[in-house]
Order: C-alpha cells, then structure tokens, then sequence
C-alpha cells in the first residue's frame, strides 16, 4: 500500500482576517479530498495586517471603509461577499453570542502571533492550528477583544494549554524577537497579503483559492518534489 506523500505548509496569516479563515476551510476540504494522497503539516507564521492600530481597536466596517478608500455601503457588501465566500469554504463569520451583539472590531494582534509562536515550537503544529482556530472563533464568532491579555490567556487555556506558562511565554522577549523574525520573513518573500501558503518551503499558493486550486497545487508540488528525489 502506498504511503501519503508528506508535506510541509507554512502559512502566513492574521486571525484578524477574513481571507485567512476562508483560505483555511477550503484547504482543508482540498486535505479531505487528499486524504490518503498527502499528508500536510501545517505550521503557521505571522503577518499582521494593521500593526499600528491603537490599543482601543477599529470599528471593522468603518476601518474597511477608511483603509481600502470604501464608502460604509461598499464596505457592507465587502462584509457580505466574505460571509459567502466563509459559507462555501464551510467556516463561520458570523456572531454566535448572546444579544445584543457587540461591534465587530479590529485589534491588533502581536500578542496573538506571540502566543502562536510559542505554541508551535513548545507544542507542535497541530496545538498550534488548534489555538489558531480557537482565535479565529473567539475573533469572529465571540467579538472577543483578542488583542487583551487576558483574553489571550482565556482561550489558550480553552484548548487545555497551561495559562501560567501561556502568560509568560507572552512576557518572553525571546518570544517576542522570533514572531518579529516570521514577520520580517513574510516581507523577504515578498507577502504582502494573506494569507499566503508555502509549499514545501519553496511553492507559494497567495490568497484564499478555491479548494481544486489548492488539490492541484498540492499534487503539481508532491510531483515535483518526488521527482526531485
């Protein structure tokens, strides 16, 4: 019986972006189909979309409009077009907590990337795509303030990760340094936008593709890195 062929994917990605949640629900339906094929580590790296916002966050369909030059009504239906998008790729954007509703915000999301980063190297990948996911829900689907402490601290400790170490691995300056490593490396390979998929550490995939994109783009990279053997 054939084996799967293993492969690495290290995305580059915020939780505070919409994309990246639909980049991931349509690359795990390209896994599922694969299943068998390939057999994906998945590490993510972190790009932070708006790394000057202010303590006390954006309104996020006021800071679409502002950012991407958009009126409120365009940037509503910016909101809309995501929320399909999220729908086929079998991921929510929508709130899920009680009424009323609080606004939907951006926050900055160094400490965020910070808790990821430590997570993957003291845990391994699948922790880390847990705790991603878990950020992604409370973001999105909570309204959490992720760029608070204690938020943080809540949900790493919601997977079962020790809130002690959690806390100070966000205190760590070694931490610190690392994640802005990830980020500058993002800028080396000329990211500008996420998310953005590398393939065996040599074949980007940019931006949220349809599931067939990302089996296609699998199967060209497992040939040719079996050729290469």
């Amino acid at each position: 019986m054939t084996q799967p062929r293993k492969m690495t994917i290290d995305i580059w990605s915020d939780v505070m972006c919409p994309w990246c949640l639909v980049g991931w629900g349509n690359l795990s339906q390209a896994l599922e189909q694969l299943e068998g094929e390939i057999e994906a580590d998945v590490r993510w790296h972190a790009f932070e979309l708006n790394p000057d916002m202010p303590e006390e966050g954006e309104e996020r369909t006021a800071h679409i409009a502002r950012k991407y030059g958009r009126t409120i009504e365009q940037s509503k239906e910016v909101q809309g077009q995501m929320r399909q998008a999220a729908d086929a790729a079998g991921v929510s954007l929508d709130y899920e907590g009680p009424d009323p509703a609080p606004d939907a915000m951006m926050w900055n999301t160094f400490e965020a990337h910070k808790l990821l980063t430590w997570t993957g190297e003291e845990h391994g990948a699948a922790k880390q795509t847990e705790l991603k996911l878990a950020l992604f829900k409370a973001h999105f689907n909570a309204r959490q303030r992720i760029g608070e402490r204690e938020v943080l601290l809540d949900v790493a400790e919601s997977i079962g990760l020790d809130r002690d170490a959690a806390s100070a691995a966000l205190d760590d300056e070694q931490i610190a340094h690392k994640t802005r490593a990830e980020e500058r490396a993002a800028w080396d390979m000329n990211i500008s936008g996420v998310p953005a998929m590398i393939l065996e550490g040599r074949f980007m995939v940019p931006g949220a593709q349809p599931p067939e994109s990302y089996v296609n783009a699998l199967r060209r990279v497992a040939e040719k890195t079996a050729a290469a053997v």
